[in-house]
């Protein structure tokens, strides 16, 4: 199926690791121009390596001066930006929430919920002027419901979906979509894999069904969410916005 993605200028947050490296294969395959924003050096590296076409630019989306410069330097190389997928993402130990840091709390939404908007707001400002453009953002089955153990990270991806559907309104007259996937659990991501360690190790939450497989099977591919967004992204979903596409095997229809 052609999405209609050939030549279009994306950028991709967190898109170095897990989903977001699944999506900037998925983009990269479509022909798109891609750039990954990204604060791990490694991964970056690795993705140089394997994807030739694909640019990096290493920086921390919680950062205000970081977000501007980076999406600076790929408005400058190609004088527009047609789709924006926010990502990057990170999670915390479970815990009861009286028991929460504030480092912790600050660190997750400042990443998860914070960065999205200073994304948002630098990408929207070029959309603005040039009168079109797509973003997706990636938020979570924990956005739909409550997940016991993890306040900040389900607040945060409650926080994405508002912002999500609050800007395509503002911004539908223009004809810019904005959407979000909400991924169940999926299986194959670092992410995944720590949470899953930190929660067998003490998790005072293990019987809640968030914690239980999807109806569907276990968990989720990486490639299955890229594939969303990729949707999404591209001309098949023209008539998409505000929209939360859940992928989740089934959890939310519990």
């Amino acid at each position: 199926m052609d999405l209609g993605l050939e030549d279009r200028v994306v950028v991709i947050t967190g898109g170095a690791s897990g989903i977001g490296l699944a999506a900037t294969r998925g983009f990269d395959a479509a022909g798109a121009l891609v750039t990954v924003i990204d604060r791990d050096l490694e991964a970056l590296a690795r993705i140089s390596g394997e994807l030739e076409r694909v640019e990096t630019v290493d920086a921390d989306v919680s950062s205000a001066n970081a977000v501007e410069a980076a999406h600076k330097h790929v408005i400058d190389r190609h004088g527009r930006l047609d789709v924006a997928v926010n990502n990057a993402g990170i999670s915390r130990p479970v815990g009861w929430l009286h028991e929460l840091s504030e480092d912790s709390w600050d660190a997750v939404v400042g990443v998860n919920l914070k960065g999205v908007w200073l994304c948002m707001r630098a990408q929207l400002r070029q959309m603005h002027a040039q009168g079109h453009g797509v973003i997706v953002n990636t938020a979570s089955a924990a956005g739909l419901v409550g997940c016991p153990g993890t306040s900040p990270y389900t607040a945060s991806k409650h926080g994405v979906i508002g912002l999500t559907r609050t800007a395509a309104l503002e911004y539908a007259p223009l004809g810019i979509r904005i959407n979000a996937v909400a991924p169940g659990t999926v299986g194959d991501t670092a992410m995944s894999a720590a949470f899953g360690a930190e929660t067998a190790a003490s998790d005072p939450f293990a019987d809640a069904l968030v914690r239980q497989p999807h109806p569907l099977r276990a968990t989720a591919k990486s490639d299955e969410i890229a594939d969303a967004i990729l949707f999404l992204a591209g001309d098949r979903a023209s008539f998409a916005t505000g929209s939360v596409l859940v992928v989740d095997g089934g959890f939310s229809a519990q």
